[in-house]
């Protein structure tokens, strides 16, 4: 029997709220349940924003909520190599090219277009620099041109040849569940490395979930979609495909999603004010364990 490995990988950009914590109980009840492993994981790619603070606040909270979860913890920060080894490797197939389009370059086109295919992220990008010849590429890279790294995804699609799919265990975007087969069209030619990360989030949580062994992704609806581009991203870089339980969002009154800026549904501001862990969880419809 293979064990559960679950995990919840917050970002230290701001103090968590509810809706991390229901995250969090969801990824851990899960795990507990069947005798599997909990794990966190933080994402702090993003060194502009991450802060210290709000890590130390994240293990404060989950230890608040009762949880408890193996160490080391894994932070994206200390482990650019890895990803940084799976981008050589994608370019190495040939699959990977640069992009030099600024923001602005991009927006005129999509401005431009009557008729723009987006996709869940906005507008998709419409593939300009990967018209560039070989030579030009190189000449701008050794010019030491800004430029980030995007997935051709038509290339990749034909180098993969099987037609993919994931299993769903939890409530897709749209109540899916099952198996479900990917849609590779859905972001276009996503990138995988900025000119200021050394990885985008899609090539970061497939190489963490691979390293750690997770066995089952557990995630908000709001992230059902990205599902299609990981499983490209696995099957291209042969690494073991986990399967997906994807949750209800919580939200607040006026049914939007909560975010880190509204202060009061912060798990700091709620202990503050005399909440329970016990609290936390009747609040969000979960059993106590």
């Amino acid at each position: 029997m293979v064990t559960t490995v679950t995990r919840f990988a917050p970002s230290p950009t701001g103090y968590l709220h509810l809706g991390h914590a229901f995250a969090a109980l969801y990824a851990a009840d899960l795990a507990f349940e069947s005798g599997g492993r909990f794990l966190v994981r933080i994402e702090d790619t993003d060194r502009t924003r991450a802060r210290p603070e709000y890590e130390a606040a994240i293990f404060e909270d989950l230890g608040w909520l009762g949880l408890t979860w193996e160490a080391p913890v894994r932070r994206q920060s200390e482990h650019f190599g890895d990803y940084a080894k799976a981008l050589d490797a994608l370019k190495a197939l040939g699959c990977a090219y640069p992009c030099f389009c600024t923001r602005k370059e991009i927006e005129a086109e999509f401005a431009a277009s009557v008729n723009a295919p987006h996709g869940p992220d906005g507008p998709i990008y419409p593939g300009t620099c990967r018209a560039l010849s070989k030579a030009e590429r190189e000449q701008r890279l050794a010019h030491g041109d800004k430029h980030a790294w995007r997935l051709d995804v038509a290339k990749a699609v034909v180098m993969v040849g099987a037609r993919l799919s994931f299993e769903e265990l939890g409530n897709g975007a749209n109540g899916e569940r099952g198996t479900i087969a990917v849609n590779t069209d859905l972001f276009g030619d996503f990138v995988l490395a900025r000119k200021d990360a050394p990885s985008s989030y899609h090539l970061a949580v497939v190489v963490d979930d691979a390293l750690q062994g997770v066995t089952l992704v557990t995630r908000g609806n709001d992230l059902f979609a990205a599902v299609h581009v990981h499983r490209l991203l696995q099957e291209l870089l042969k690494l073991p495909v986990p399967a997906y339980s994807h949750h209800r969002l919580i939200l607040d009154a006026s049914g939007k999603r909560l975010a880190k800026r509204d202060q009061a549904t912060t798990l700091k501001h709620l202990r503050a004010d005399g909440w329970t862990s016990a609290r936390v969880r009747e609040a969000l419809g979960l059993t106590s364990r």
